[in-house]
């Protein structure tokens, strides 16, 4: 950010929304169309496992949450924690008069009390707000911010090559992240009837978002071969399959891009963090191809204007979803309260979540990249004005290094009286 004028960053922040929204839109319809095509909610709930408990939470909380969040306190406690309502309970008592015969007779319920709180989890939101308005001002600031300028460059090249070095160790930890979770099933047949059918209509939705829709709108726009950007990207993708998070796989993002394909950094290091935090493609799609799901097997027809709400809904909740594994389960019943569905049913989908998350965290971390890729491509000639003009600021300065001092012409006021020369 501080390599770039206010303009500059603001016509790219413009392309980064734009491809956000239309891409989390298309995600979604995809996840609509996928789930009314293929039906796979048809059967009978006896064939789920147990229930799981799973926290409630209010969409109105959920959206003030995402505000929270952009304005962290401590920037610290950002880094490992970040904010996230929680809800207490409060025993209420009300006396009431009976018929007006001054009987009177306690009655006593329970109110879930709204309680603010922290979950451990990055706050990328809230550093990438603080990053972009750090940046703004060292770029403002020209030769006064320079030397803070080079710190946090050799910063930053002393991370990526620490990240080189544990690159060399992902598979091996992948490995053992995706093997512990196989372990942990209780029961494999539960990857087979309505349950199977709903993973494999997850994955092609995926697939065609991943595979069809997001290459062709690289190729619309930059004209260039999708499938050899996305080839560079291929040890981002798999880190993302492993870890479940795409904040957690943003350093290695940053590397593929910047070294793989040959992205702007200044654009990756923009595009990147705001589009690991609002930019969820797969978690849209999967939320919205979810309620349908769940709505198909309480046996529930919807109709033209539900399906239009899940569809809004989800693109939202999906914005809100932080970039942590399993966030879009929580996010989940924003979408199912919008049209009246009931919440304690996520626990039917969660036995295969922990599959359907990396996958659709690749997706994630795959929409993400071609959009970085996208907005370099649009914003190329801002980038270059930008480097002419600090071209020539750095021209001007050489030029003024090589005079330090310069002669100073004496005029005949300066000279000494006569009578002070004879002396």
């Amino acid at each position: 950010m501080a390599a770039l004028d206010s303009r500059a960053s603001g016509k790219m922040g413009v392309r980064a929304v734009v491809y956000y929204t239309t891409t989390t839109v298309i995600a979604v319809i995809i996840g609509i169309v996928m789930v009314l095509i293929i039906h796979p909610g048809r059967g009978s709930r006896d064939e789920f496992s147990s229930k799981q408990s799973i926290e409630q939470v209010s969409p109105a909380d959920a959206f003030l949450d995402l505000i929270r969040n952009m304005f962290p306190p401590n920037l610290v406690q950002a880094c490992t924690q970040q904010f996230r309502t929680q809800y207490g309970k409060r025993v209420v008592t009300v006396k009431v008069d009976v018929n007006g015969t001054g009987n009177e007779s306690e009655l006593s319920y329970e109110e879930a009390i709204p309680v603010l709180g922290t979950v451990n989890g990055i706050n990328a939101l809230g550093l990438v707000v603080f990053s972009m308005s750090f940046g703004l001002i060292i770029g403002s600031m020209k030769e006064q911010g320079q030397p803070l300028r080079d710190f946090f460059d050799c910063l930053n090249e002393a991370i990526m090559r620490l990240v080189a070095i544990i690159m060399w160790y992902a598979p091996v930890g992948i490995l053992f992240l995706i093997a512990g979770k196989i372990v942990e099933m209780e029961d494999l047949s539960v990857m087979g009837g309505q349950l199977g059918m709903y993973t494999v209509t997850v994955i092609i939705g995926l697939l065609i978002h991943g595979v069809v829709v997001l290459p062709a709108l690289y190729f619309l726009v930059t004209r260039k071969n999708p499938f050899v950007f996305i080839g560079g990207l291929l040890q981002a993708l798999v880190t993302a399959l492993g870890t479940s998070s795409s904040s957690a796989t943003l350093p290695i993002t940053f590397k593929c891009l910047e070294e793989n394909n040959g992205v702007d950094k200044r654009v990756t290091r923009f595009v990147l963090p705001v589009g690991a935090t609002i930019n969820m493609d797969g978690t849209a799609l999967y939320e919205a191809l979810a309620a349908i799901f769940i709505a198909q097997v309480n046996e529930m027809d919807l109709n033209f204007g539900q399906i239009l709400t899940i569809s809004i809904t989800a693109t939202a909740a999906s914005i809100g979803a932080a970039g942590i594994p399993q966030a879009g389960l929580v996010t989940m019943v924003i979408v199912l309260t919008s049209v009246g569905l009931p919440t304690d049913d996520i626990t039917l989908i969660i036995a295969v979540d922990w599959l359907l998350d990396r996958l659709r965290t690749t997706t994630n971390v795959l929409g993400d990249s071609i959009g970085a890729g996208i907005v370099e491509h649009l914003s190329r000639h801002e980038l270059a004005t930008v480097d002419t003009e600090l071209g020539n600021c750095v021209l001007a300065e050489n030029q003024e290094k090589k005079t330090p001092y310069k002669l100073i012409s004496q005029n005949n006021d300066d000279r000494l009286p006569d009578s002070e020369t004879k002396m």
